[in-house]
């Protein structure tokens, strides 16, 4: 099992240094730290041969700090799938049309005990024959939606169109 090497101890290269050189620079100028300290803080960076030295430059610093001084964390080896992509529902073999056209010409519930609602289907004829045919907005409505937004079949599978 080979062992990674320890962060701090791998070698700055020129791109790190002027980067952190450039992220003093930026705390410099929201006056967090002072000329003195900056100018020390630069001279320091420049004369970094490993990250290790670079970190006590940001410690006492809030963001940003240089993404090569960043914890890095392992992945776990092994992460576990609980889900399975989703798979495409099939289409019901009945129509959205026909369910629609169905429940607006005959409007108490044949279109919906044409898709296999009979629950939704004994409703709405029970509202259209006590209202004496008032309640025939409700499956006039519902024949609409259906047309427009199609629907489901008993099963919940999505209607064809």
């Amino acid at each position: 099992m080979s062992q990674q090497p320890d962060p701090d101890e791998m070698r700055a290269g020129t791109a790190e240094r002027e980067e952190a050189a450039r992220l003093l620079a930026d705390h410099y100028s929201q006056g967090r730290i002072t000329p003195d300290e900056y100018e020390g803080r630069v001279l320091a960076a420049y004369e970094a041969v490993t990250f290790g030295e670079l970190r006590p430059l940001f410690q006492d610093l809030p963001a940003p700090h240089p993404a090569y001084l960043a914890p890095r964390f392992d992945p776990p080896p092994f992460v576990p799938v609980y889900q399975r992509p989703a798979a495409v529902a099939p289409y019901s073999p009945k129509s959205k049309v026909a369910a629609g056209v169905l429940q607006i010409v005959l409007p108490f519930g044949i279109g919906r005990f044409y898709t296999g609602h009979v629950g939704l289907a004994l409703g709405q004829l029970a509202v259209v024959v006590v209202t004496c045919g008032i309640g025939a907005v409700w499956p006039l409505v519902d024949g609409i939606v259906l047309l427009a937004n199609g629907g489901t079949d008993a099963q919940g599978r999505r209607l064809r169109d």
